[in-house]
């Protein structure tokens, strides 16, 4: 048996509870940071969306998805005043214009996680790298070909 990576489990998980608020898979979730910037997301969390009940007729077009956000009550009024941009982020993540309008519900949203500041090279690492590199005459491909070395050798062995 080979080891999975774990995003691959987590979505087995997650997806029921995702579908019920409405969400294909977790990527709005996972990436709402990246969809709406650091700044709207640090006070900002998508809750769900509410697809439209009935299904259009042939030829007839469908109605666009609504998105219910939470967002800090002091925050709000912003969020407001930046829901068209909020709203082409979205659909332009999905691809479609699926997401036509957001209601936001007022409430505490949770600080995300600290990222983990990476440690510094080791000084070792570095020279070994700038070794094997050494013979790269473009200087623009042998700093990026250093830069990968030192991060490949930062990363754990998969165990």
């Amino acid at each position: 048996m080979s080891a999975k990576p774990l995003a691959d489990l987590i979505d087995d998980c997650l997806a029921p509870a995702l579908a019920a608020q409405g969400f294909a898979g977790r990527a709005i979730v996972a990436l709402w940071p990246e969809i709406v910037g650091e700044r709207l997301a640090s006070r900002s969390r998508p809750l769900k969306i509410d697809w439209p009940r009935r299904r259009p007729a042939p030829g007839e077009m469908s109605e666009p998805a609504v998105m219910v956000v939470r967002v800090e009550g002091a925050f709000a009024l912003e969020m407001q005043q930046l829901a068209p941009l909020v709203l082409e982020r979205v659909n332009t993540h999905l691809g479609w214009r699926a997401v036509g309008k957001l209601v936001l519900k007022q409430g505490p949203v949770e600080a995300p996680a600290p990222k983990p500041v990476a440690a510094p090279p080791d000084p070792a690492v570095i020279a070994r790298v700038a070794r094997q590199v050494a013979h790269v005459e473009d200087p623009e491909l042998r700093a990026a070909l250093e830069r990968l070395g030192q991060a490949v050798a930062r990363k754990p062995a998969p165990g």
